[in-house]
């Protein structure tokens, strides 16, 4: 059952609660400045970061956005203490919604080799590993 949450796009004054919710989630990594992929999905058209509100506080997320050809779900995170009561679905069904509304008819995520906890939440939604490899070039240097 899915627990009361409301469910609104995120505005710049909330970067800090919902970077300090990644951080508490394990989601934030050296190479990636949570901070800039906050600021980055919000000055797009085509993205956005979805904030779970409970008691007016911020206990999940998800970044979500496409590319003109397919929607990409990312920092998918829910408050440690308030896991496994359906906010984690919710949010990725709300992160589905925003890309059917702009027209996705495919959407994707990358789970890290070193979450594998994680892949069974998503097969249990419905998603499924690609039979792809997936490539990089870093166009800028990564912070260590």
């Amino acid at each position: 059952m899915t627990a009361p949450l409301t469910v609104r796009s995120c505005t710049a004054g909330d970067r800090d609660a919902v970077v300090a919710l990644w951080t508490a989630c394990g989601l934030v990594v050296p190479w990636n400045d949570p901070a800039t992929d906050f600021a980055l999905a919000l000055s797009k058209d085509n993205s956005t970061v979805l904030a779970g509100l409970a008691g007016g506080r911020i206990v999940a997320s998800a970044m979500v956005g496409q590319d003109g050809h397919r929607g990409w779900i990312y920092y998918v995170a829910v408050d440690p203490s308030h896991q496994g009561r359906g906010l984690g679905k919710r949010m990725v069904a709300e992160a589905e919604a925003w890309l059917a509304a702009a027209g996705m008819p495919k959407v994707q995520l990358l789970v890290r080799e070193t979450n594998q906890a994680v892949l069974a939440f998503y097969e249990r939604l419905g998603y499924a590993k690609s039979p792809v490899t997936m490539m990089q070039k870093w166009l800028t240097n990564p912070s260590p």
